[in-house]
């Protein structure tokens, strides 16, 4: 099938800068199931999240969280990788996709096989003590949520973003939370939530990575969040081309080199399969398949 000129255009600007810094967002797992935080004109789809300040700070928030959360974690945890993520997988085996950072919370890239992932905000996966430090598995703590609260089993609601559901109930002050089993600490998502700050020493090394690399490729980010528009801001004082897949608007819109709008999954899948078509990819082979 012949590709449509912005394809074309994107394939061309990848064979002439084949490391690509790679920054995804939430509109690469919508197609797993996963709902996304933004419309297409970049607006809010529905309340804002709870903030690190109001979880650390609001015990009744705390528990409206966590007892969502135990509603939405296990669909959340089931999702897997979408076109998208195949797509940047195909593209990293052949070496253009040279590194790669997601604002994702999900872990679906690591679940696709990316390898040498940032996950600049984290993973949902796991659980830490705001007191020690000490983490565990969400799946654990999703255990002892249930053990602690019986009631929650036979709760069911609309699913939201990372994890999220859209849940009200008139026992979410009966919630039982789980403390720390080591020291008795707050625990609390290993994630950056809104209102808190990307960990320094892990912005220094995507900074460095995309110093690395021929051009950034933007996938699926409304980029309306600082943590992950900084990097365009920083491609563009680079020199480096930025280029923008998404469905929508977007904050760096006027940055942009290139900017291809659609289906994300639709446009990285034809990306891969049109430079394998001419010879440019040649994916590594692994042991494990």
């Amino acid at each position: 099938m012949a590709l449509d000129p912005l394809d074309s255009a994107l394939a061309d600007l990848v064979q002439s800068h084949p490391r690509l810094f790679v920054l995804t967002g939430a509109g690469c797992s919508t197609e797993a199931g996963l709902a996304d935080y933004r419309d297409a004109r970049g607006e809010w789809k529905r309340k804002q999240p709870i903030t690190g300040q109001a979880f650390q700070g609001d015990a009744h928030l705390r528990r409206r969280y966590w007892a969502r959360s135990a509603v939405g974690w296990p669909a959340f945890d089931r999702a897997l990788p979408a076109r998208a993520h195949q797509a940047v997988r195909q593209l990293q085996a052949s070496t253009h996709a040279a590194h790669l950072v997601t604002q994702n919370v999900d872990g679906l890239h690591q679940k696709a096989g990316h390898e040498g992932v940032i996950d600049l905000h984290g993973r949902l996966s796991t659980v830490i003590c705001l007191e020690c430090g000490a983490k565990e598995s969400r799946r654990e703590y999703q255990r002892k949520l249930l053990a602690a609260n019986p009631w929650l089993g036979g709760l069911s609601a609309a699913y939201a973003p990372d994890g999220d559901a859209d849940l009200e109930s008139d026992r979410v002050d009966q919630l039982d939370v789980p403390d720390c089993s080591h020291c008795g600490g707050m625990m609390k998502p290993d994630v950056v939530f809104f209102g808190e700050n990307v960990p320094r020493e892990r912005v220094r090394t995507a900074l460095a990575q995309l110093d690395d690399s021929d051009a950034l490729l933007v996938a699926g980010s409304s980029l309306m969040v600082f943590s992950g528009f900084r990097f365009c801001r920083q491609a563009a004082a680079n020199g480096q081309p930025v280029v923008i897949i998404n469905h929508g608007v977007t904050r760096a819109d006027d940055l942009a080199t290139l900017k291809v709008d659609g289906d994300v999954g639709q446009r990285l899948q034809r990306l891969a399969e049109s430079l394998s078509a001419d010879g440019t990819v040649q994916p590594r082979v692994h042991s494990n398949g």
